[in-house]
């Protein structure tokens, strides 16, 4: 019983870590996503001041500030769906941790008791070995 609550417990770890990752992982890819799209957007303003031209509707316009603004406009639409995901693996991260919390729990519980057997059994060796002292 103790190697199968043991297997349990390290597969519930391995479960807590893997959420771990997959929430580091996405951080990771919404700080990128983000920091692109802010790096697009110093691109379009200065490609906007060497143009002199801010109005997109302008017929002159620079296509590489089109282009770019397009690009960021993905990116954050992209970092947006990244954060929903995120949230979910967060709330999975989170299951997992309160999975592995009860898993820990009842083989405590299954400890305490082996202990309290164990006491118990030692108890009563140590009253047999007094009766037998007091029968002398």
């Amino acid at each position: 019983m103790k190697s199968r609550s043991e297997s349990l417990i390290r597969l519930k770890k391995f479960q807590v870590d893997e959420k771990r990752r997959q929430v580091a992982q996405i951080e990771m890819m919404v700080a990128d996503f983000e920091r692109m799209a802010a790096e697009l957007d110093q691109q379009i303003e200065i490609e906007q001041q060497k143009t002199g031209i801010s109005d997109v509707a302008h017929f002159a316009y620079s296509t590489f500030a089109k282009a770019a603004m397009a690009r960021r406009d993905n990116l954050l639409a992209s970092a947006a769906d990244m954060r929903d995901q995120l949230e979910g693996a967060q709330d999975a991260l989170a299951e997992a941790v309160e999975d592995l919390k009860k898993v820990e729990l009842l083989d405590q519980r299954e400890h305490g008791r082996e202990m309290a057997e164990e006491a118990k059994a030692e108890q009563a060796d140590y009253d047999e070995i007094g009766r037998l002292r007091h029968r002398r």
